[in-house]
């Protein structure tokens, strides 16, 4: 873990003496306006990248190359400010830079994405789908959320604010996750071990876990038979997390009720693929969070982790290189 002391020297900017220097922070691919002025909130300063600099934040999603080449040529980083808070195609290049500090976005954007899965889950029990495609008046229809069993599968920030919104709507969720480790609010917390028993009575399961070797094609033909065909299926975290063929197949031929998913294997989902003219199944483009709604709350972020940094503390949303999340 990379040394917080990296920041400070003997003659800092703007003193005449001994103390702490300024962090000097670069910001990549591009300026940002919001992201500066939180980096100068929590006392740093944005300059371009130098033999000077110990922060490297990210304003857009950046490839791990071009990250890398970064890293490279300018050694004295210690820390990097991931754009977002799945950091599975920054996989490589933070094991191989293991000394330097990664923090991300989790726990930061649990507000709109937990919100956006809520909204997905609503609309397709509540039948949107069919409507919003509809070209006449047809039939009610629809199932209510509510005292409904929800299997959500991943407890980090994202998880932890949908638990949260689903316990308007009922008590009867069962959270799974990596650690034994029960989570405040869920009717049962199960590991991976337990998943396949929570799956069989699940009314609704809701996909909000990390993308890692371990959770890849998590829910496979296997998994998928195991849910009850008046079953929903929601997926907010990364498409690999589902295989999509598996789901194609359960989906035509009526072993699940409907799958919203606002993320896709392969993404974007191109044209003609079968998932386009699926009747039960709703898709979004991967816009659970917006720009917008990213911008203030990685600000936050960026002004409390450089405030951090500068004092020495221990920065917010560390990435955890070994479990990728």
């Amino acid at each position: 873990m990379a040394k917080h002391a990296d920041p400070f020297n003997p003659t800092p900017q703007g003193t005449s003496g001994p103390g702490p220097a300024v962090p000097s922070i670069a910001l990549l691919p591009s300026p940002s306006d919001e992201l500066a002025a939180a980096v100068r909130a929590g006392g740093g300063v944005v300059e371009p990248l130098s033999d000077t600099t110990v922060g490297l934040v990210l304003t857009d999603v950046v490839s791990a190359s071009a990250v890398g080449k970064v890293l490279t040529e300018h050694p004295g980083i210690g820390w990097i400010q991931l754009y977002l808070a799945g950091v599975d195609q920054y996989d490589s290049l933070m094991r191989a830079n293991r000394a330097r500090e990664w923090t991300s976005g989790k726990g930061a954007f649990g507000q709109p994405v937990g919100e956006f899965a809520l909204t997905l889950t609503l609309a397709i029990m509540r039948g949107i789908p069919a409507f919003a495609r509809a070209r006449e008046w047809g039939p009610p229809r629809g199932v209510s959320l509510q005292g409904r069993n929800v299997v959500l599968v991943g407890a980090g920030g994202v998880g932890s604010e949908i638990l949260r919104l689903l316990k308007a709507f009922t008590d009867h969720i069962t959270v799974v996750r990596a650690h034994n480790v029960p989570v405040p609010g869920a009717e049962r917390t199960v590991t991976d071990a337990g998943l396949d028993e929570a799956l069989a009575t699940a009314d609704v399961v809701i996909l909000a876990a990390a993308l890692t070797a371990g959770t890849e094609h998590l829910m496979d033909a296997r998994r998928l038979a195991l849910l009850k065909p008046d079953a929903f299926l929601v997926n907010i975290s990364r498409g690999p997390t589902v295989d999509t063929d598996a789901l194609v197949g359960a989906l035509a031929g009526g072993k699940l009720a409907g799958a919203a998913l606002d993320v896709t294997d392969p993404q974007p989902l191109p044209d003609g693929h079968p998932l386009w003219n699926e009747p039960r199944a709703l898709i979004t483009p991967h816009t659970a969070e917006t720009p917008e709604m990213v911008a203030p709350l990685l600000a936050a972020r960026v002004r409390e982790n450089v405030r951090r940094l500068a004092a020495g503390k221990p920065l917010e949303g560390v990435v955890n290189v070994d479990e990728g999340y």
